[in-house]
């Protein structure tokens, strides 16, 4: 339990974690008003016993008792007050951390961890650490303190009785500790179903257009009801394994109440215990053990706590790509890869790759899918790092320029476009979020999107839903370039931009993609022979090798996959339906 509540302690920020320590602090000043009505509750009792009662004393008592309930009320508003500010501020600062953490982690971090998975620690396992973990800590922490100072006091008074009191005490930690141990493998088997329901609920949601075209719903249905069923399964075998140790828990508790008062009366007629202390030990008998019930059952939760710490710890424990480099702006665009290696779980992808880019020259990249066409890409924006070689833009290596001084350089344009929850404008403006709306319209006119923004119900202040569900592919691949427009960055990967675009609307992507890539230096991976025929250089990439370099007129005479590769885009073309 300590070392839980320690780790809780040691993950939160510096401002929260002495927040939590203030909250500590004025618990220990409740627990002392919770204790100090008993020393109200013996003067007036000692006044009747001892036939010396009077209205003094009466009021000396009733003045206590008043003061430590208002102090108590008043601390604990101000504890609860501490507790969410701390709590909702460490859940929102760990969230921004975070984000800022992923942002610099390599993309393969991304492949091999599903979308439910990050939003789970980014959402679910945040919100548990801001909400429930606090509330768990401080309802604990409160209940071990209350507990603490009032078995001090009953030592006080008469060791006897104190003695007793710490038995049961250390009784009831014994059970309390099987309990956890007993809830942690199913602790984390809930964290566990909790990724799966968010991962399968992001999963159907996602694809509900393919199972309702491959008429699904139901498997579908029935895939994302048994996630729901055992993530509901694993909560209740969870409150099941507590509420088999919570009975003896409260068992052992009354018990020593029980054994508090046969014993005081016991040394009342032994002549050892004054009839004042009997009745004192009888009261206090009732609440000694109030704030350990209250905090027995959720103490098993201190096991998800733990988990939820260890989740945070894990995200931000990746080691990020050094982005410590200068900030540089370069004075070429010229791009050279020398003698490149990169694998990706001990698979190699790719393979001694070197090439040189010019400033201001289109290089196209071909080849077989999965030949490594898009990592050697990602590879010169720096999305990985190499692990031989080197990867240079205007003669200095990329891994010498500081991450956002990098990126400044380059704009992309992906075949599966991301647009946000919001306005045209802003989606546009996305790269330069202050720019004014006349560089907004004007980047959208050459992108060929401005007639159809200008039709939607709000114009540029449309909101067009979560990665633009209301916009068509070949919109949506023209506002991507519009926000590409923006960016202006002398680099420009397109990567296989126009693979899914439809005829209707090619000829505006086209024009798009020549207003984008004017001047500009351009990586380009592409499935059509329009788009890489008067590149200035194309690469046939296959198994993670250069197996082909050369204009198009010269790879064309080359026995090897280029022409087979032409050919067979020309013979598509030459397909025709006959109608008998």
């Amino acid at each position: 339990m300590i070392a839980a509540l320690r780790k809780f302690f040691d993950f939160c920020t510096e401002r929260n974690r002495h927040m939590f320590y203030r909250t500590l602090g004025i618990g220990v000043l409740i627990a002392a008003c919770e204790a100090a009505k008993f020393p109200a509750i013996y003067l007036v009792l000692d006044g009747f016993l001892s036939g010396s009662i009077s209205a003094n004393r009466i009021l000396s008592g009733f003045l206590i008792l008043l003061f430590s309930v208002v102090l108590e009320s008043a601390f604990r508003g101000r504890s609860t007050m501490l507790q969410c500010i701390a709590g909702y501020s460490e859940c929102a600062g760990k969230r921004i951390e975070i984000a800022e953490h992923l942002r610099y982690l390599p993309m393969g971090y991304f492949n091999k961890n599903s979308l439910g998975e990050i939003t789970t620690i980014t959402t679910n396992v945040m919100e548990q650490l801001g909400d429930v973990a606090t509330r768990v800590v401080m309802m604990t922490t409160q209940g071990i303190l209350n507990t603490v100072i009032i078995a001090l006091m009953i030592l006080i008074f008469d060791w006897r009785i104190g003695l007793i009191c710490l038995a049961g005490i250390g009784l009831f930690a014994a059970i309390n500790h099987a309990m956890r141990r007993a809830s942690a493998k199913m602790s984390g088997i809930k964290v566990e179903v909790d990724t799966g329901v968010i991962s399968g609920v992001l999963e159907y949601i996602q694809g509900i257009s393919e199972v309702k075209a491959y008429n699904m719903i139901g498997q579908s249905r029935k895939k994302l009801d048994e996630v729901i069923r055992k993530a509901g399964d694993t909560n209740t075998n969870l409150e099941m394994i507590c509420n088999r140790y919570v009975p003896f828990q409260n068992i052992v508790l009354k018990l020593t109440g029980v054994a508090i008062l046969l014993f005081s009366i016991r040394f009342y007629l032994s002549g050892t215990m004054e009839m004042l202390l009997v009745f004192l030990m009888m009261i206090m008998s009732f609440q000694v053990f109030a704030g350990l019930e209250a905090m027995g059952s959720y103490s098993a939760l201190l096991r998800v706590v733990d988990l939820c710490v260890e989740r945070g710890r894990e995200v931000l424990g990746l080691k990020p790509m050094d982005i410590s480099g200068q900030t540089y702006l370069p004075k070429s665009d010229d791009i050279e890869v020398s003698g490149i290696d990169f694998a990706y779980d001990r698979k190699k992808i790719i393979d001694n790759i070197s090439l040189v880019v010019p400033e201001k020259t289109t290089a196209a990249f071909v080849g077989p899918s999965g030949g490594g066409k898009t990592t050697l890409c990602h590879l010169i924006a720096r999305f990985w790092d190499v692990d031989r070689g080197r990867v240079t833009l205007d003669k200095k290596d990329v891994r010498e320029y500081s991450m956002d001084s990098l990126m400044e350089n380059f704009s992309f344009v992906f075949q599966n476009v991301y647009l946000f929850h919001d306005t045209v404008a802003n989606n546009i403006r996305f790269g330069r979020p202050d720019a004014p709306i006349e560089e907004v319209i004007a980047a959208a006119k050459k992108a060929c999107c401005h007639s159809f923004i200008a039709a939607l119900p709000d114009g540029y202040d449309t909101v067009i839903g979560e990665n633009g569900v209301s916009l068509s592919g070949g919109e949506k691949q023209r506002i991507s370039i519009a926000r590409a427009i923006m960016k202006d960055a002398p680099i420009i990967i397109l990567d296989e931009a126009t693979a899914n675009v439809d005829p209707e609307n090619e000829k505006d992507l086209m024009e798009a993609v020549q207003a984008l890539t004017k001047e500009k230096t351009i990586l380009m991976i592409a499935h059509r022979l329009k788009t890489v025929r008067n590149a200035d250089q194309i690469f046939v990439i296959d198994k993670g090798r250069i197996v082909q370099r050369g204009r198009h007129d010269e790879l064309m005479k080359q026995e090897g996959i280029y022409r087979r590769f032409v050919d067979s885009r020309r013979e598509a073309i030459g397909w025709k339906i006959g109608l008998d």
